[in-house]
């Protein structure tokens, strides 16, 4: 199958060849057909799966032929930077049609998003908080919107965005196409789905493991070892591209800093920044000035950078999905990629869970003894089953009376396979 069986004006057809696309991604494929036709949709896939194409092109082919200065499509994102992304999709796929597009997002000035909002757009990409900023000073009209389209639905979720969607849903037409695109499926984004889709077509594609030429690694670490454990696989392995992932946006922060105190070409992307420098992150991401970014799950979303060789959890995520979201930045079109989480004893639960939806056990990997504050200490955290208090890496382990205590499954596991 190629782009010209989906019946695009030769305009945009010109331009899916300029962007040097052949072939249709699953997601196109399938999602694709529906939207030509108006159907609403709710799409379920990871990132670097093409969705963003998936959506734009339709949406171009649709109001193509309506260029104007009234707002006939609006796309909601969670970050500046995946407005970004997908304002450049629009310029890239669109750059033969009459349309225009602009961002809105925060921490930049309105003044020069009114401008442009004055001079008349056909497309809004923006972020919630700030498009409500520019509905209550009445300097953007949604009565005309034909097409709604909210992307990375789950992450607008944990950012606590759905209030701020409910109201602006307020003022765009009842009358409209709808779609809803979504790493991950949470409880609150299947009711919220529910509200504003009708009789939606649903695509589901690479959803829930994955990709097969991504190859998964667990090294278990102490808190206190993972940045030596870090700068030391740095050191050693061959990590052309380096996107690593912390809890939250202080650590992503400090860990950075300290990553560039070992001479290492790294940046951070997170919440703190300002445009700029979040830009210059970004920037320097892509063209290699950087080859390492630390970032945060929300930061992280809007960063399309091919060829990412390694994707590092240095801090176990939350759910079996986020896990699969963040791996799935590496291994894309069909190249081979690296996962490696570091796992506390306290990650247990969720690496269990995760071999479970791998459907197989993730490889353990070891180290050498690794030097912190002048001490040589293994990586290797406690054992599942060991007692805190009574651990001594120097002493020698005590003989026990009577029958021996049984041994875990491994000499470095978390005591349980996948199931």
């Amino acid at each position: 199958m190629n782009f010209t069986e989906f019946g695009f004006t030769p305009s945009i057809v010109a331009a899916i060849k300029q962007c040097g696309y052949s072939t249709p991604t699953d997601i196109q494929q399938q999602a694709m057909p529906h939207l030509m036709q108006g159907r609403d949709l709710l799409g379920l896939a990871q990132t670097g799966t093409g969705k963003t194409a998936a959506f734009v092109l339709p949406t171009l082919q649709h109001i193509a032929g309506e260029a104007g200065k009234k707002v006939k499509a609006l796309i909601l994102t969670p970050t500046r930077e995946l407005s970004e992304q997908v304002h450049e999709n629009i310029q890239l796929l669109g750059q033969g049609t009459r349309l225009k597009s602009c961002t809105l997002y925060g921490g930049v000035s309105k003044a020069g998003q009114i401008q442009k909002l004055r001079q008349g757009v056909d497309i809004v990409v923006a972020c919630p908080g700030r498009l409500l900023d520019h509905l209550n000073s009445k300097t953007v009209d949604l009565s005309s919107v034909e097409i709604l389209i909210l992307d990375e639905a789950d992450q607008m979720c944990d950012k606590g965005f759905l209030p701020d969607i409910r109201r602006i849903l307020k003022l765009v037409p009842r009358q409209r196409q709808s779609m809803v695109f979504s790493a991950t499926m949470p409880t609150e984004i299947r009711r919220f789905v529910e509200e504003i889709l009708t009789d939606p077509v649903t695509i589901r594609v690479n959803h829930e493991k994955p990709t097969a030429t991504i190859k998964h690694a667990l090294f278990q670490v102490a808190q206190g070892q993972k940045t030596a454990l870090l700068k030391h696989i740095l050191q050693n392995e061959k990590m052309t591209t380096t996107l690593v992932f912390t809890r939250t946006k202080h650590k992503a922060k400090n860990l950075a800093r300290q990553l560039q105190q070992f001479g290492f070409k790294a940046t951070s992307l997170q919440g703190n920044l300002s445009q700029n420098q979040r830009k210059k992150a970004m920037d320097g991401f892509r063209t290699g000035a950087f080859n390492i970014m630390v970032a945060t799950d929300i930061a992280a979303r809007g960063i399309d950078v091919s060829g990412i060789s390694h994707v590092v959890n240095y801090d176990v995520p939350d759910t079996v999905e986020t896990y699969t979201h963040r791996v799935g930045r590496t291994g894309r079109a069909e190249q081979t990629g690296d996962a490696y989480t570091f796992a506390t004893h306290e990650d247990a639960k969720m690496i269990l869970s995760v071999e479970r939806r791998l459907g197989k056990n993730i490889p353990r990997k070891t180290v050498g003894a690794l030097n912190n504050k002048a001490r040589n200490v293994s990586t290797a955290a406690t054992p599942i089953g060991t007692d805190e208090k009574t651990r001594s890496t120097s002493a020698p382990r005590r003989k026990t009376q009577g029958k021996p205590r049984k041994q875990r499954s491994s000499s470095f596991d978390f005591g349980f396979s996948a199931s």
